[in-house]
């Protein structure tokens, strides 16, 4: 079992930075995929980025890429979402999520573990 739990959330305003962190319980997690998902008012949950087991591969979905930056830090047992020039479509509850796998893509159901979410909103 692993708990997952974010935090760094908040109201920032157009092309502000936020820093996003998920911290997990549990001696799997440097084993473990993690992916960011997010979710607007509503909207489907949309894949944000995703890093390997051992942080050497990013994935970023296109809407992020060039201002989004996930990356681990496996003795702290916690991922990091740094988004940079953030727009107002980026407002949406943010979720960490792991896999039992080295690997992972970006659909919600390849993930098996959640964390509770972390509210972004950014002011236009």
């Amino acid at each position: 079992q692993v708990h997952l739990v974010e935090s760094g959330g908040g109201l920032i305003q157009h092309g502000g930075s936020l820093r996003l962190s998920c911290a997990a319980s549990g001696h799997t997690f440097s084993s473990y995929a993690m992916g960011w998902f997010r979710q607007a008012p509503g909207k489907e949950r949309e894949f944000v980025a995703n890093i390997n087991w051992s942080g050497s591969t990013t994935y970023y979905a296109d809407s992020v890429k060039g201002r989004f930056t996930i990356s681990r830090d496996n003795a702290k047992n916690t991922v990091y979402l740094q988004m940079n020039g953030l727009k107002p479509e980026d407002t949406a509850v943010y979720y960490c999520a792991a896999a039992t796998a080295k690997y992972s893509g970006a659909l919600p159901g390849e993930y098996d573990y959640w964390g509770q979410g972390t509210q972004v909103t950014v002011s236009s």
